[in-house]
């Protein structure tokens, strides 16, 4: 076995965290044992935290170490503390810089229901349905980059954001999301309100093109509205889902509630420079410090982390069986817990997992897990 060495960036951030990310870092770290990899992790301030210890929420130092980096892992930030602070200091402000200095313009956000949760699905699913998709965001464009303009005051004061596309932009994201759809189930579904924005109607021409180059995968372009219904009526005919920055941020926390929590799900932010994972979970401020919030979503980012960032796919699988085999074992945190099961802290969550992994990678096939 050919042994790994990485670095990876650690930017816990506020709130949950610290508390979801270190989680993740002993999945890592556990996977480092048994699988005779090394990695070194370096923990950096960013968000909130930041802001209160260096006066910004990106600091220099914090910059140049996740470039240095082979991966970064990230909690979440943000919080009221700042939000009176202006829209340069804030957490979030953090998260869009870092995102455009790494060169991040593609974000994936994968969002499958485990068979174990589906009683607590807000949807009935047929015995044959299932959740499992992929949520492609373009990640640097769009009205989150725009320009902003705010005038006048009180009851005359008006504000405006702009959103600008253009084609190399969209052709980006759209290429790797019809490549990412070819290697799954090849559908794509590209969203968009053609019949209204002019930067969607660009989006649909670009997209309508680029799919005379896939032509084993078939391409459905909605507008965002009727995907919206479509994602609650009939989630299964989803595979891959393209779509652009606030449309993507809006879907995939709506694609989260059909499989039981925001807490489960992942993402990885890709482009030009150093990958970033991070779970979509926000900072919950009202759970921090209290050993209740669901790590899975970090865990899977660690998985995700093995898969893309090192090339571990073995490692991946066993982390992303590892969650599968707790959580059919009865095992539950608040947020996904059922009136006849208990809740568990994210750190007895977390300990579960850690245990099925070292068991798992001492023999991979006793759950029939071989890669």
């Amino acid at each position: 076995m050919n042994q790994v060495k990485k670095t990876i960036a650690v930017l816990a951030g506020d709130g949950i965290g610290p508390e979801v990310t270190h989680v993740a870092i002993s999945v890592l770290e556990e996977c480092a044992t048994a699988f005779g990899h090394r990695f070194e992790f370096v923990e950096l301030p960013f968000g909130g935290i930041a802001t209160d210890l260096c006066g910004e929420p990106l600091p220099a130092e914090t910059l140049e170490g996740c470039r240095k980096a082979d991966a970064v892992l990230l909690g979440a930030v943000g919080g009221s503390k700042w939000d009176s602070l202006p829209l340069d200091r804030r957490p979030e402000a953090g998260l869009l810089g870092l995102r455009k200095a790494l060169g991040l313009y593609i974000n994936v956000r994968p969002v499958k229901l485990f068979d174990s949760l589906r009683t607590i699905s807000p949807l009935r699913l047929g015995e044959q349905e299932t959740i499992d998709l992929e949520i492609v965001r373009e990640l640097a464009g769009g009205i989150y980059f725009g320009s902003r303009q705010i005038s006048g005051s009180e009851a005359n004061e008006s504000a405006s954001d702009t959103e600008v596309y253009s084609v190399k932009e969209i052709e980006r994201v759209a290429l790797y999301a019809f490549r990412r759809a070819a290697a799954r189930r090849k559908r794509l579904a590209s969203i968009d309100k053609a019949n209204v924005l002019a930067s969607s109607g660009l989006w649909r021409r670009t997209v309508e093109r680029l799919a005379k180059g896939f032509p084993e995968v078939k391409l459905d372009s909605l507008y965002v509205d009727n995907a919206a219904l479509q994602l609650v009526i009939r989630p299964a005919q989803f595979d891959v889902i393209l779509t652009s920055n606030m449309f993507g941020d809006i879907l995939s926390d709506e694609a989260a509630g059909l499989v039981g929590s925001i807490g489960l799900i992942p993402s990885m932010s890709l482009g030009n420079g150093t990958a970033l994972y991070e779970p979509i979970h926000g900072s919950a401020p009202q759970l921090a410090g209290k050993n209740s919030a669901n790590p899975i979503g970090a865990i899977l980012c660690a998985a995700m982390l093995l898969r893309e960032s090192c090339g571990l796919h073995r490692e991946a699988a066993v982390v992303e069986k590892s969650v599968e085999h707790t959580l059919a074992s009865g095992i539950r945190t608040p947020d996904i817990a059922s009136r006849d099961l208990r809740a568990v802290s994210c750190s007895e969550m977390a300990a579960s997992i850690r245990s099925t992994l070292a068991e798992s990678a001492m023999e991979t096939e006793k759950y029939g897990w071989g890669v």
